[in-house]
């Protein structure tokens, strides 16, 4: 998964996230992240399905977490002074925006794994 690191706004810089961005009035979700990868990282991708449900993260806004493929282009740091491609395993080496931080555990949970490694499968001690 892709990690940019804010510069801003001062209470924020220094501090993860999930690219992305605001969708505007009568705009598609999957329109929106398009604009945004590309206004904020010059990448274009192809935006595939809502991974989870929306989450809630204030009042009437939500957040949306989509996968995508066939990123072309190199991430450029336009708003932001770092990227990182991260693996499951590393979701925890960067301090994230506490908007972002609960749907790390979210995102482990929906791809399968708890803090401790894979869960699910022939190897798992868990019920079943």
């Amino acid at each position: 998964m892709l990690a940019s690191r804010r510069t801003a706004p001062p209470r924020l810089a220094g501090l993860w996230e999930f690219p992305g961005g605001k969708v505007e009035e009568g705009e598609l979700p999957e329109a929106a992240l398009c604009r945004e990868l590309a206004e904020e990282l010059r990448v274009t991708a192809v935006v595939g399905p809502q991974l989870g449900q929306d989450l809630r993260i204030g009042d009437g806004v939500h957040l949306r977490v989509f996968v995508c493929t066939e990123v072309v282009g190199e991430p450029a740091l336009v708003d932001h002074d770092a990227h990182r491609w991260l693996g499951l395993d590393e979701l925890d080496d960067v301090a994230w925006i506490p908007v972002d931080a609960p749907l790390v555990e979210e995102l482990r949970q929906l791809l399968g794994m708890s803090r401790t490694g894979p869960s699910g499968g022939a190897d798992s001690a868990g019920p079943g």
